[in-house]
């Protein structure tokens, strides 16, 4: 039978290992990681026209969404014009001061926005603002032409 001698092992270990902490952070990262695109994925995706003019408004009672592909939300919820008007009738009733706040993608066509503004007026709602992305001012842009693109 063999057995170990330990001549000269009596020093304490000074040192730290540091790999199982690692471990573990790497661990709790790729989780973060994970998550975070599950989060952030069920956002609605508008692509907002730029303007350098825009102004901060106050608080809005109505949130109104239309993206690229047609669809219409109601503060982050899917809805039909005729459960806009519903709401839109349930939140006269409660408050009498009702702004919406109208953020259209770029690319969704100006008869759209404007059938949308002319809802939200047959309801009696007669503030509104359009969203839109902030731009800086620059010597490039005072100076562009409007973009025919679409045409």
């Amino acid at each position: 039978m063999a057995v170990k001698q330990y001549i000269g092992d009596d020093d304490a270990i000074t040192d730290i290992n540091i790999t199982p902490f690692v471990d573990i952070i790497l661990v709790v990262l790729i989780i973060f990681m994970v998550t975070a695109t599950y989060i952030v994925a069920p956002s609605i995706k508008v692509n907002l026209p730029e303007a350098a003019t825009g102004t901060n408004t106050d608080e809005s009672s109505l949130g109104l969404t239309l993206t690229a592909e047609g669809e219409l939300y109601l503060n982050g919820k899917l809805v039909t014009e005729d459960g806009l008007r519903q709401a839109i009738r349930a939140e006269k009733a409660s408050d009498h001061d009702i702004v919406c706040l109208i953020a259209a993608d770029r690319t969704v066509l100006h008869g759209d926005v404007i059938h949308l503004i002319d809802l939200v007026k047959q309801e009696g709602v007669a503030r509104f603002a359009i969203n839109i992305e902030p731009v800086e001012i620059t010597a490039e842009t005072t100076h562009r032409a409007p973009s025919n693109s679409g045409l």
